[in-house]
């Protein structure tokens, strides 16, 4: 890895408000390539996602925001739904994160498919920022509602649902992020 890839990773960071232009077909293809990268033990791939553009992120508000509503979230207020859907009608692509459950399989925990999943996640949010996007994955917007799992595709029986990731444009610039010192999260063992 070059300095400067280390220093673009060093400087990627969330940005919830997004705009367009979001990603094009061939930039999404490259986001989805570096996904199938991350670490992925006994090769199941366990990565799952589905893309939702333009008129799709309207309907996909309409649903996941009904679906929360009838769920009974008290979360939902009429401010809360308002907020929701001023933030969607900026995000270009929304991207729908799931991990295949392989329910046959007794050599690779579900823990180590669904660490597979995260990690592939983690490397489209990677590329995503490399590639000049700022993204945000976000776990709101009905994560959590089976009604929202199902409308995308990803029956409950065989996928867990792990959120969305908004690509596109900053909406603003965006100030450097503040990270913690590694010290503080680092330790060293010796096996004393």
């Amino acid at each position: 890895m070059s300095v400067s890839t280390l220093d673009g990773l060093l400087g990627r960071r969330s940005c919830k408000f997004v705009t367009a232009p979001g990603p094009d077909a061939q930039a999404l293809r490259k986001m989805f390539e570096a996904a199938a990268c991350a670490p992925d033990h006994g090769a199941l791939r366990p990565w799952r996602f589905a893309v939702i553009q333009g008129q799709a992120v309207s309907r996909l508000a309409d649903v996941a925001l009904s679906a929360v509503k009838a769920s009974g979230d008290p979360r939902m207020t009429s401010e809360k739904e308002k907020s929701t859907r001023q933030w969607l009608s900026k995000v270009p692509t929304l991207i729908a994160v799931a991990q295949k459950i392989d329910h046959d399989n007794t050599k690779i925990p579900e823990q180590e498919q669904l660490l597979a999943a995260g990690a592939a996640a983690m490397n489209l949010l990677n590329a995503a920022h490399l590639l000049g996007y700022a993204a945000f994955w976000s776990t709101g917007l009905g994560t959590y509602v089976e009604a929202v799992q199902e409308a995308l595709g990803f029956d409950p029986l065989d996928y867990r649902f792990l959120g969305f990731i908004a690509v596109g444009t900053p909406a603003a610039e965006l100030p450097p992020a503040h990270r913690p010192d590694p010290d503080s999260f680092v330790r060293a063992w010796t096996g004393d």
